[in-house]
Formats: C-alpha cells, structure tokens, sequence
C-alpha cells in the first residue's frame, strides 16, 4: 500500500496496484494576492499572537502549554528537527504534557512551501487524531482599513468584562486572560449599544495584535441580533487603522473552513488562504477547546 497526503492533510492509502502514473508536485506558486510570506515567518508570528504562560525547547520543537485554553497555547510548534527519532520526541511530548495534565498536540501545516505533509502521515500512522483543521489567511492592510470609519470603535489596551460577556469563550480563568493579553502589541475593539444578551455587552468585538509588519485578527464577534450591519467591518477597519499607525503593512486572521460567513467578510476585504492547519491529538486522550 502507498501512503498518500493531500494538500489538505488527508493522509490515503491506495494501493500500489492501483497506481498507473506519478509525479513530483513543485512548490506552490506565488500567489498573486496578498503579502509574500513564508509559513515559517506566520507560524512564529501566530505563536507570539497567542503566546503560552509556559515553554520547553526540544531540539527546533517548541512545546507550549497554558491551563488548557486554546490549542495554538498548549500544542507543539514543530518548526525543524526535535533532535531525537520521532518516537523518542513524541514520548517526551506525551511525558511533558501528562506532567501538566494536558491532552499532547502538535500543531502541524499543509498546503504551503514548507509545510509539514510527510510529519501529518508519520502522526497519522502512529495513531495520532487530528481533531482541529482551519485555514490561515493573510492580506494587505490598508484595504481593510478602508473599508468602513470605525465610528463607534473604542480601542482599548484590556479585555475588561465588558468585552469578556460578548467572547465566546465563558468562564475565562486568569491564565486566559494572560494568553489574550499576550503579544507584542495587544488592542481590544468593542462597539457599545443595547445587546440582545443583556445591557453593557458590547454589540461586537474583535482583537488585534501588531507584531513588526504583520497585524493579526481574532475574536471578531457580533451580536447575532446585530448581524449584517457592518459591525465587523467597522471593528476591523478601527483595528486596522491603529495597526498602520505602529507601522504594519499586512494582516493575518485564521477562519474555520465551514464559516462560510466569515470566509465571504474576509474575501471580500482581499484576503485569501495561505496554509492549513492541523491539530492532532494523541492517541486514546480527550480533548481541550480551540
């Protein structure tokens, strides 16, 4: 049987009698839309825009934990070699995570030059679940910030509780706090007004955080009784704008394949998918949120 990997990061087996023709596919080509970048250059960007309250190097490995909130802050970031056979590398990960009585991830990447294909199959034959699959897109900045004026925007520097009622996530513990508040430069969007889920919540949100020329956004969330008002729009264009001001030029934002919704804002603002990532979970453990 032959091992095949999609660009998605499906792993196929198909059998060798089966196969009447192959060939070497070649880097993916330039994409004509939206910044250059490669996916080492996002994945170190990304990890910094949620950054882990506790970390270990293992070999070029870097393995993140945070009390459980979110994968990005509590899976490995396998940029290169561990420095060990991978079954001795992901024996120390299940050790080191176990330790921390966390479920072992390890975050990986399809569809870009550089990414990690042949680490998906070698987990996925290991027994290794990916749980977690969503696209990073990446777009030039100032068109976003074009987009709407941003009237109503407050920009702040915290999360206050305000902006915590309209998060999707509930309930969030002092260790989350410290993952959203992490990063080089970290703005907080709210749009006051009467909200369905009770007074004070904000009828939309959002987070921004500048790193260098890249600017990443996040938690973009509308009221539901809100919705195609153009409150998201507004939310990133504030963001945008204070972005541009401390000198970044392009933006980073990561969506769900099936939000068809988000995937329309976000196309329609000139962004298009970069790479895919995967979150695989070990073999035989339950899982964490997103």
């Amino acid at each position: 049987m032959l091992l095949i990997t999609r660009k998605s990061g499906e792993s196929v087996r198909v059998a060798e009698s089966d196969l009447v023709a192959g060939k070497v596919v070649p880097p993916a080509p330039a994409r004509r839309r939206g910044p250059a970048a490669s996916y080492e250059e996002l994945a170190r960007v990304a990890a910094r825009a949620w950054p882990p309250v506790e970390s270990e190097r293992l070999g070029a490995w870097e393995l993140r934990a945070a009390g459980g909130f979110t994968r990005r802050a509590n899976s490995v970031l396998p940029l290169g070699d561990p420095g060990l056979p991978l079954d001795e590398a992901l024996t120390a990960v299940r050790r080191w995570y176990r330790e921390r009585g966390l479920p072992a991830y390890v975050q990986t990447a399809t569809g870009a030059e550089g990414t990690q294909e042949l680490l998906c199959a070698e987990l996925e034959r290991r027994g290794w679940v990916r749980e977690v699959t969503a696209e990073v897109w990446t777009g030039a900045l100032a068109p976003v910030a074009d987009r709407a004026e941003g009237a109503g925007v407050v920009l702040s520097r915290e999360a206050d509780e305000a902006w915590l009622a309209r998060y999707q996530r509930k309930g969030v513990s002092d260790v989350a706090l410290r993952v959203l508040g992490g990063g080089p430069s970290v703005w907080f969007a709210s749009v006051p007004g009467a909200a369905a889920d009770g007074p004070g919540i904000p009828a939309a949100i959002g987070r921004c955080v500048v790193d260098g020329r890249w600017a990443s956004f996040a938690a973009v969330e509308v009221d539901p009784a809100q919705r195609r008002r153009g409150l998201a729009t507004a939310v990133l264009a504030a963001l945008a704008r204070r972005a541009l001001d401390e000198g970044a030029s392009a933006a980073w934002l990561q969506v769900e394949t099936d939000n068809a919704g988000a995937r329309a804002l976000y196309a329609g603002t000139g962004f298009a998918a970069h790479h895919a990532y995967h979150h695989y979970r070990e073999p035989g453990d339950a899982g964490t949120d997103r």
